[in-house]
């Protein structure tokens, strides 16, 4: 077989790179060029354990490079587009047939129940599923949790989601010695993790106590100090970082509000002890005068708005919150409610990781409208600041010189 060009891995690479960015949906939180360049990573490491040729390396890695670009018109049929733009990019860039009718072929050997003929398919197979056998497996299926309800509004509940898990992993195989060697001991661990969480979320029936009673069994609490899993650790770790950048812009214009109000009083206070006293003896100090302070003023008021605090009606019914249009996460929705009540509400949404996001959601979708307020307010304050005090010094020295 004859070998493609040198350094052609790279420039699939910085094609495939480029095609994620323009080509493929940000939508695709697992499908995407982290997962390409991770199968990469595996087909290499792979292909050099079984001691194969250079060229068998590299036709492996152009398979991987290319293998979801299909990604670009949906999930279905994606193999087959994949292995259309792998050819097109191939024949742009003069690889021999043999070799595009090859990657072709392994990008083919990806689809989910399709079984490999030779080595090289399986070892793109392995490469493809390897992070079943991972430490990433669990940033990788929650993604593909996400993935699923973004791109097909398919959203499972975790019970079903972790069952669903299960029947996917316990239902794959390793194809490679070399592949059960590097992958296999971690698959059957995060196997191991998932039943134990499912018990944590689901009880099965021999945690129910004999002779038909309906009471469950007082678990040790060692028994209950299992690792827990969190699958949608992605979708977590987005809500995180937002808040967290949420809270640290308010503080921001907060400080950057603190300021005017320190400076802008400041120069009021100057002014009412320094120059208010002059204005009977010299004429020339009333119209400076006056628009220096009142610049200070309009932008105390600016400022003042931007940091002044807003009260909401503090209460949300029990109907409201069946109705899951209540947000409780935030303390000027319940800070009227009973206890009683409040306590009743965080239950509810716990118990429906749905309402829960979607209040987290809510009060995201609030703090960034309180966000641009605040900082439209600061910028007119700032402004008003910066150009007021421009006339104020020019109205000064034209009092002056004239």
């Amino acid at each position: 077989m004859e070998q493609p060009a040198p350094s052609f891995t790279a420039k699939a690479e910085q094609f495939v790179e480029a095609f994620y960015k323009d080509e493929v949906g940000e939508q695709y939180l697992y499908h995407n060029v982290q997962h390409v360049r991770d199968v990469v990573e595996a087909s290499r490491r792979l292909g050099q354990m079984h001691q194969l040729s250079a060229l068998d390396i590299e036709l492996l890695e152009l398979a991987a490079w290319f293998h979801d670009t299909g990604f670009n018109q949906g999930a279905e049929g994606h193999e087959m587009r994949s292995a259309t733009i792998a050819r097109t990019f191939l024949e742009s860039e003069k690889a021999p047939e043999t070799s595009i009718r090859k990657v072709e072929s392994l990008i083919l050997a990806t689809q989910r129940f399709f079984e490999p003929d030779d080595l090289l398919e399986q070892l793109i197979r392995d490469a493809d599923y390897s992070h079943l056998g991972s430490e990433l497996y669990w940033d990788r299926c929650s993604r593909v949790r996400q993935e699923l309800l973004m791109t097909r509004r398919n959203f499972m509940p975790e019970e079903d989601w972790v069952q669903f898990e299960l029947d996917f992993m316990l239902g794959h195989r390793f194809h490679t010695d070399v592949a059960m060697q590097l992958f296999d001991a971690t698959k059957q661990k995060n196997i191991k993790q998932l039943r134990k969480y499912q018990q944590r979320i689901q009880p099965q029936e021999g945690e129910w106590e004999e002779q038909g009673k309906k009471k469950k069994k007082k678990k040790n609490k060692k028994d209950l100090e299992v690792k827990e899993l969190n699958l949608g650790r992605g979708v977590e770790t987005m809500f995180r970082t937002t808040y967290r950048s949420h809270t640290n812009l308010s503080t921001i214009a907060d400080n950057k509000a603190n300021i005017m109000l320190s400076i802008n009083g400041i120069i009021i206070s100057i002014v009412i002890s320094s120059l208010v006293p002059k204005l009977g003896s010299d004429l020339r100090l009333i119209i400076p005068t006056f628009v220096l302070l009142s610049v200070c003023l309009t932008t105390l008021v600016f400022a003042i708005l931007a940091s002044r605090p807003q009260v909401t009606k503090g209460s949300y019914t029990k109907e409201d919150i069946l109705k899951r249009k209540s947000n409780l996460l935030f303390f000027g929705n319940f800070y009227e409610m009973s206890v009683e009540d409040y306590h009743w509400g965080v239950m509810e949404m716990i118990k429906d990781s749905d309402f829960l996001y979607s209040s987290m959601t809510r009060d995201l979708y609030f703090l960034g409208v309180v966000l641009a307020k605040k900082y439209r307010l600061l910028r007119i304050s700032y402004n008003v600041f910066m150009y007021g005090l421009i006339i104020a010094v020019l109205a000064f020295g034209i009092a002056f010189v004239a």
